[in-house]
């Protein structure tokens, strides 16, 4: 079995992560903060390093890749690489050092679709800095890859769902209300004629694909995958089936885009915009192809699993009842 290292590993993906790994059989390192607690208790947190690594600071004094490299990794799991900057120091310190390096991307890399769904032939064009912080890591891995063989692969994960967690909303942003709104039976306004699509993945899901990497490690070095549920949702098509699960009648209206954004605010109308306007739709066919990667659960079922998870924590109000109907 592999020493393995992760960059992040109390996050959520971590949370499904660090059991899988453990029960496996493979010596798990965790790298964080140590502010963070996992999402989900389990024996396995007891049977793992933890080390913490503000990477930030040690960023600063070039003093992270080294501290990573002197944990001697076989195969290093990079959850929080936000930039080529971060991406490279990591990188330059541990090569010729490590069997695998995995580094989380994310469908953000892409802005606008041509196709859909969206494949991995298709070329990056992001639009926000995050998405470039991505893009341009993937870019250098790659090449790093290819010219100099740093074994490198890329995965990117669509919006990230599960117990714990708030879901990207069928107006395309994490405010829990909107499920407390639907659940009231209220109306809900949708953008255009909410034929926008969402692209969830269960963060079990995303764990899975992890595993199915390192265990395929020839077919992954040097290749980028997008990690998502089998299928996209159309923003309408979401909303209609929370209603369902409420047992509410769908009362749904529309409004231009350029309408609609304006009755939102803050960080949520920033949220619910980037979401809109990429409208995700990826393919899974290449993961599947390559690595065997089947997900678990659908969209809907990911979803519906963290709705519930809400419900029980009281961040999303349900008058006169405490469950959910499965409407699955």
């Amino acid at each position: 079995m592999s020493r393995i290292v992760i960059i992040g590993g109390s996050g959520h993906v971590g949370s499904y992560l660090v059991p899988r790994l453990v029960e496996l059989g493979h010596e798990v390192v965790n790298v964080s903060r140590g502010t963070a607690k996992p999402y989900r208790p389990h024996y396995a947190w007891s049977q793992i390093e933890n080390v913490m690594l503000d990477r930030a600071e040690e960023e600063k004094n070039r003093q992270f890749g080294p501290k990573i490299a002197k944990l001697t990794p076989d195969i290093v799991v990079d959850m929080i690489s936000f930039d080529l900057s971060s991406t490279k120091q990591v990188g330059d310190a541990l090569r010729g050092k490590v069997e695998h390096y995995l580094f989380c991307s994310s469908i953000w890399v892409y802005g606008r679709l041509f196709t859909v769904p969206s494949t991995e032939t298709d070329p990056p064009n992001p639009i926000d800095s995050y998405g470039k912080g991505k893009a341009e890591s993937e870019a250098w891995l790659m090449r790093e890859a290819r010219l100099n063989g740093f074994p490198a692969t890329c995965f990117r994960p669509g919006h990230i769902v599960g117990e714990g967690w708030i879901p990207t909303s069928p107006i395309g942003n994490a405010n829990p209300e909107i499920y407390s709104l639907i659940a009231r039976g209220d109306e809900l306004v949708l953008p255009n004629l909410g034929h926008e699509t969402l692209h969830h993945v269960h963060a079990d899901d995303v764990a899975q694909w992890i595993i199915r990497a390192i265990e395929n490690r020839a077919a992954s070095v040097g290749e980028v995958f997008n990690t998502v549920s089998e299928q996209a949702v159309t923003l309408r098509g979401y909303a209609e089936t929370v209603y369902r699960w409420f047992e509410k009648e769908p009362r749904i209206s529309f409004k231009p885009f350029d309408e609609w954004i304006l009755d939102l605010e803050g960080y949520y109308a920033e949220n619910s915009r980037g979401h809109v306007i990429r409208s995700s739709s990826h393919s899974i066919e290449k993961s599947r192809r390559r690595l065997g990667y089947q997900p678990r659960y659908t969209s809907f079922e990911a979803i519906h699993e963290s709705v519930r998870a809400l419900i029980a924590d009281g961040k999303v109000r349900q008058p006169g009842r405490q469950t959910l109907n499965q409407g699955l």
